[in-house]
């Protein structure tokens, strides 16, 4: 029996697929005391204590972008934005519900929105995310904020970008992408379902 072919996901492999990239792409964080997996899995974690089957699996998957972008995961010496936000959500766009796709696209812009908004929230932000908000644009202008504040998945997106927050502890013991798998498999046999319905 051959391998399943991983090389680019589809409706029967995306959970094969992202759970190949959690066992295979160990980057470091930014000189975080932890991977990039890690934090993910941290974020995931702590959603699970509370959250609904969309945000864990939003905390879960909302830096896939790192590993599908053609540019690579971030460092601090890069010069400019790699948009991994609008990476993860186009590999996941076609099998997972959008709102959680909304979640991974626009939680950066939520880290903008919240520094304009509140000078408070950004100095609780991490270094690497003080360096990024500014590759990323800096904190919102007012129109932006407005215009951000339509999305019909505010609530979630910036839900998400307090979990990803949160994630960032040396130490913390998680589970592994294999416990959240049947969540993400769960949704994307929804969205699946939904789409042939219509």
């Amino acid at each position: 029996m051959t391998d399943p072919d991983l090389s680019r996901p589809t409706a029967n492999n995306i959970v094969a697929f992202i759970g190949d990239i959690f066992e295979r792409r160990e980057e470091e964080y930014l000189g975080e005391p932890f991977t990039l997996a890690g934090h993910m899995l941290q974020t995931a974690n702590i959603a699970e204590n509370n959250g609904q089957e969309e945000i864990i699996v939003g905390a879960l998957l909302h830096d896939i972008g790192h590993f599908t972008s053609e540019f690579g995961t971030f460092t601090m010496d890069d010069q400019e934005d790699k948009f991994h936000e609008e990476a993860g959500a186009k590999v996941l766009a076609e099998f997972i519900p959008p709102v959680v796709t909304d979640c991974v696209h626009h939680y950066v812009a939520a880290k903008r929105c919240l520094c304009a908004k509140n000078s408070e929230y950004h100095t609780r932000l991490s270094a690497a995310s003080v360096y990024s908000l500014y590759l990323q644009g800096g904190p919102m202008e007012p129109g932006e904020v407005r215009e951000f504040k339509r999305n019909p998945n505010l609530a979630e997106i910036i839900e998400i970008r307090c979990l990803d927050d949160a994630g960032k502890r040396a130490g913390m013991k998680t589970p592994d992408f294999w416990h959240f798998a049947p969540m993400v498999q769960c949704l994307s046999i929804g969205l699946q379902m939904h789409n042939h319905d219509q």
